[in-house]
Order: C-alpha cells, then sequence, then structure tokens
C-alpha cells in the first residue's frame, strides 16, 4: 500500500535555478527510504516540501492519497500526520521534559510510558532541557513526535552531532520504529553506515535530481558513476592501464595475492588499522588502489599482487 508519491516535482530559487528539479518516487507503507547526496544537493529542501514546510513551484506531492497544500494554502504550515525532525530542532527552555511531552500527547498514559521506555528517555522527565546531553535532547525530540501518532517520519541527518555512544542508541530506536508504531521513514544522512544496514531503497541527489534509486545493496554494488560510489562507500575507480574500460570497484573486492600470482602487481604505500579490517593502499602501474584486507602480516615497501573479485 502506498503512502507517499512525489510526482514531477520542482522547486524553483531565484534567478532561474533549481533546488529541486522534476522529482519522481513512492514509498510503500512501513517502507524504509534514505536520501544521501552532497551538501546542497537538495536533500532538506525535498524532506521540507513532502512535510508540507516548503511551497513547490510544480509538482504534486500526495500523502496517504491526499495532497500536500504547502504554506502557501495553509495558515499553519505542515502536513497532518507527517513529522519532520530537522538537524537544527530546538527544545523549549524552562520546562520540564514531562510537561513538553503532555502537550503534544495522543497516547494514553500507559502507552506514553511505554513510549518514553522505548526511546530511553524515561528517566529523563524531570530533567530540563539545559540539563540533557545532545543525544538525551535528540530522543526527546523524536518522542515528541511519535506521540502526535504520525505515519511518516521524517528525519534530517539525525546523527550528525552525536558522539557513537549515542548514534547507536539513537540507530537502534530508529531500526525498531516501523514495527513498533507501524510508521513509515525517510531519513538523509552522509554516513553509509547510517543507512546501508537500514534503508529498503536508497534515492541519490544531486543538484536538485534524482541520480540513481535503488535498493542499498544495488547503489552499492552498481553505483551508476563515482559521485554514487563515493557516498556509499569507499571504491577505486580503474583506468584503462588496468581495465579495458573505467570500473568502479571497491577495496573489498580486490584481493592481495602473492606476487607470482596476482593479476597485476605493486608496491605496498601504506598500511592503516581501521579496527577489523586494514587498509592498504598499494600502487600498480601508475594508479594508487584502496584494497581491503584482514592480513596483518603486510608491510610497507612489500611486493604484492592483485586478484579481483
Amino acid at each position: 500500500m502506498q503512502v507517499l508519491s512525489v510526482s514531477n516535482l520542482s522547486s524553483e530559487e531565484l534567478l532561474g535555478n533549481f533546488s529541486l528539479e522534476n522529482i519522481n518516487f513512492t514509498q510503500q507503507k512501513f517502507e524504509k527510504i534514505a536520501l544521501i547526496g552532497e551538501t546542497g544537493s537538495g536533500k532538506s529542501t525535498l524532506l521540507k516540501t513532502i512535510a508540507g514546510l516548503i511551497q513547490p513551484t510544480r509538482g504534486t506531492i500526495l500523502f496517504d492519497g491526499e495532497k500536500v497544500m504547502g504554506p502557501d494554502w495553509q495558515l499553519v504550515a505542515g502536513q497532518k500526520g507527517i513529522a519532520y525532525l530537522s538537524q537544527h530542532f530546538e527544545l523549549r527552555n524552562n520546562y520540564r521534559m514531562e510537561e513538553l511531552l503532555m502537550y503534544a500527547n495522543e497516547f494514553t498514559q500507559q502507552e506514553a510510558n511505554e513510549l518514553y521506555r522505548f526511546c530511553r528517555i524515561d528517566h529523563l522527565m524531570q530533567r530540563n532541557s539545559y540539563e540533557l546531553s545532545g543525544g538525551e535532547k535528540q530522543r526527546i525530540a523524536l518522542a515528541r513526535l511519535l506521540i502526535t501518532k504520525p505515519k511518516l517520519l521524517i528525519l534530517d541527518e539525525p546523527y550528525s552531532n552525536l558522539d557513537l555512544i549515542h548514534r547507536n542508541i539513537l540507530k537502534e530506536i530508529v531500526e525498531n520504529i516501523c514495527n513498533k508504531y507501524e510508521i513509515s521513514i525517510i531519513i538523509t544522512s552522509h554516513e553509509p553506515a547510517d543507512v546501508l544496514p537500514w534503508a529498503d531503497k536508497i534515492i541519490v541527489l544531486k543538484n536538485g535530481k534524482v541520480l540513481q534509486e535503488g535498493t542499498a545493496v544495488e547503489v552499492y554494488k552498481s553505483p551508476i558513476n563515482d559521485y554514487v560510489a563515493g557516498l556509499s562507500g569507499s571504491y577505486n575507480l580503474l583506468d584503462k592501464n588496468i581495465s579495458l574500460t573505467e570500473k568502479i570497484i571497491r577495496p573489498e573486492d580486490i584481493q592481495l595475492v602473492k606476487e607470482s600470482e596476482g593479476d597485476f602487481c605493486g608496491i605496498i604505500l601504506s598500511v592503516k588499522f581501521m579496527g577489523n579490517y586494514f587498509e592498504v593502499l598499494i600502487k600498480i602501474k601508475q594508479q594508487q588502489l584502496k584494497v581491503q584486507t584482514t592480513n596483518n602480516n603486510i608491510k610497507v615497501g612489500d611486493i604484492m599482487g592483485i586478484v579481483f573479485r
């Protein structure tokens, strides 16, 4: 069942420049979509337009079968049933968290208490906003959206200002929201690790246009160009000294072997410990290639071969 349809959506700025141009995609009920793209590619503009906070120049957005009207046609901007959390969100000062959450609550008290436990904020109810860490504020802001019972949750860079511990807590919460509260979600992020394990569908934006749309596996394994490849992880662009045509290949798809066993041979320029693997830079002919390996016996200056998996 379709929850969102974006058709021929464009948003024109001054001097005829487009922040969004001819955007088309759909979202199914409970589907998790990630928008990725460089800074200025139009991600936040698209999210705000879907949420009814920015008026498009042309095109149509249908949410749950109804047209999203935009701020030019409403006294109060925003679309009922869509909850949008900006990366620059703020919590009101001089409020205890239980007071702040109470105003928008459409849950019973028992349901609300369960939600607060789910968001790991039940111990924060008596605190004021100035007493909270960034991660705690983020979870409070998320809970404040969820208690309005939205059907579509839009999160703009939700992990960008969090340390690793709070990032992982929030990731776990977002991962389980769809199933527990039957919500569809759209997220933007600059980090591949935030979206590749999570998204059912990834949409890649550049200069306000959709470059590629597909599953996480499709976008990662078969990027249409090096821009898409770079957004979804580390990559090598093989030149014609190694490949008949320019080809994108991931570091984990290159295997280091003995010099006599390789398709090509080269010298190791650097070895970096990355935790559960080593990132090796090897020079083959005139090109430097990144290789991901678990071999801890490789050192700078070794001559080794490579095989493409």
